[in-house]
C-alpha cells in the first residue's frame, strides 16, 4: 500500500502521525511511505531520519495526498485540505466530527473511508487510542488550570497546593474517565483540595479506592455540580460520550454561582465542550473570560508536549495501521470489531451512530456494506 504523512497545519500542532520507526516497520513490511518535508521536525524527527526508514520525502501536503492511499494523521484535515481528498483514499486519524459537521460532510461527498482514533475499541469496550491523548490532557489541565490562576492571566490569584497557614486551592474534576482520573493525580500530586463527580457509581468507588482521602467522590447531579463549583477554584471538565456531542453540565447560569477569576478548562472542547460557554481556542490565543470566569479551551491541548504525544499515540495507533496495511480495510475491520467501530464514514455515508445522531445524518450499518 501507498501510505502517506502530513505536517500538521493546526495552530501549534507539532505531534506527526508516523514515527520513523513506525515507517521503516512498514517500508519492511513492503509498503511505501510518503512524508511531507519537515512533517515531524516539531516532534523531534528531522527528514534524514525518515530518508533512513526508507521513506521518500515530498515538498508538499497535497502531493502526499495524491499518491496516498491511505493518510496517517494526527488532527482531523482543515478546510484547505479537503480539496485533496479523494473517493475511496483511507484517512486514519482523530475525526471529532460530532461538533464540525462541515468535515463530516466533505468527507461524505468525496467518499472517504475515514477512521477515528477516538472511536476504536478494544475487547473490553475501551478508547485505546484515545486513552493516551487522554491521560496527557489530564495532567496539562492541572498544570494549565494553575498557571491562568494567576493574577496576571484574569486568575483569582490562587497558589493550588497553599503553604502553611493558607488554605489550598479547592479542584473540581467533572467527569471520571482515564482524563479525569490523571488530572486527580495532577491536582492531589500538587497538594490541592480535590472533588470529582461522575455518574457511575462503580467508577466512583474504583476511584476512591485508588485515592484514598486525597479525593472527595460525588455523584454528579445538578445538586453536586452547583455545590461544587460555588466553592471551586479550578474546574475540570472531563465529559465523554464517543462518538457524540459532549453533554452541557456547566451552563452559563453555573457561572453565576463561581468565584470571580476562578478557572474552567475544559478537556471535552474537541466534542463541543462540557461547559455551554465554551468555545474552541488555541496555543495562540488560549483563554477567554465570561462572568468573570476564565475559559481554556484549546482544542489540541497534547500538541504542546509533541515528542511525549507523538510517541505516546503511535504506541496504540500503529498496530491498526499496520493492519489496515497490509490487509486492506474492510479485511481488518472484518477481524477486528474494534476497528470496525473506529470506521465513521465509508462509501459516502455516516457509519458510526453516535455521530449519526450528533449531526442528524442517517445511519448505515458498516458490516451491510462490507
Amino acid at each position: 500500500m501507498k501510505i502517506g504523512t502530513t505536517r500538521e497545519i493546526k495552530n501549534h500542532e507539532y505531534r506527526v502521525g508516523l514515527t520513523p520507526d513506525n515507517a521503516a516497520a512498514l517500508v519492511a513490511d513492503g509498503h511505501t511511505v510518503y512524508v511531507e518535508t519537515r512533517a515531524g521536525v516539531g516532534a523531534g524527527f528531522d527528514d534524514s531520519m525518515y530518508c533512513d526508514a526508507g521513506c521518500v520525502i515530498l515538498g508538499t501536503s497535497a502531493e502526499v495526498f495524491e499518491k496516498s492511499e491511505m493518510i496517517i494523521k494526527v488532527k482531523e484535515p482543515e478546510p484547505c485540505e479537503y480539496e485533496y481528498l479523494r473517493d475511496g483514499q483511507i484517512l486514519y486519524t482523530y475525526l471529532h466530527l460530532a461538533p464540525n459537521p462541515g468535515l463530516a460532510d466533505a468527507l461524505i461527498k468525496r467518499g472517504v473511508k475515514a477512521i477515528a482514533y477516538e472511536t476504536i475499541t478494544d475487547s473490553e469496550g475501551n478508547l485505546p487510542c484515545l486513552r493516551p491523548m487522554s491521560q496527557i490532557a489530564g495532567r496539562l489541565s492541572i498544570q494549565e488550570g494553575a498557571k491562568y490562576l494567576e493574577r496576571s492571566f484574569g486568575g483569582r490569584g490562587i497558589l493550588l497546593g497553599g503553604v502553611p497557614g493558607v488554605e489550598r486551592g479547592k479542584i473540581v474534576i467533572v467527569g471520571g474517565g482515564i482524563a479525569g482520573t490523571y488530572a486527580a493525580k495532577a491536582a492531589v500530586g500538587i497538594d490541592a483540595q480535590v472533588t470529582l463527580l461522575d455518574i457511575n457509581l462503580n467508577r466512583l468507588s474504583y476511584l476512591e479506592d485508588v485515592f484514598g482521602a486525597s479525593v472527595t467522590t460525588l455523584y454528579s447531579n445538578e445538586a453536586n455540580i452547583r455545590k461544587a463549583l460555588q466553592e471551586a477554584d479550578l474546574v475540570i471538565g472531563s465529559v465523554l460520550i464517543p462518538g457524540g456531542k459532549t453533554p452541557k453540565l456547566i451552563r452559563r447560569e453555573h457561572l453565576k454561582l463561581m468565584k470571580k477569576g476562578s478557572v474552567i478548562v475544559d478537556i471535552a472542547i474537541d466534542q463541543g465542550g462540557c461547559c455551554e460557554s465554551s468555545r474552541v481556542t488555541t496555543h495562540d490565543d488560549p483563554v477567554f473570560i465570561e462572568e468573570g470566569v476564565v475559559h481554556y479551551c484549546v482544542g489540541n491541548m497534547p500538541g504542546a508536549v509533541p515528542y511525549t504525544s507523538t510517541i505516546a499515540l503511535s504506541n496504540t495507533t500503529f498496530r491498526y495501521a499496520r493492519m489496515i496495511a497490509s490487509m486492506g480495510m474492510e479485511a481488518a475491520v472484518k477481524c477486528d470489531v474494534g476497528l470496525l467501530n473506529g470506521v465513521n464514514i465509508y462509501n459516502h455515508k455516516c457509519v458510526n451512530r453516535n455521530v449519526a445522531a450528533a449531526l442528524g445524518l442517517e445511519y448505515t450499518d458498516l458490516s451491510a456494506l462490507i
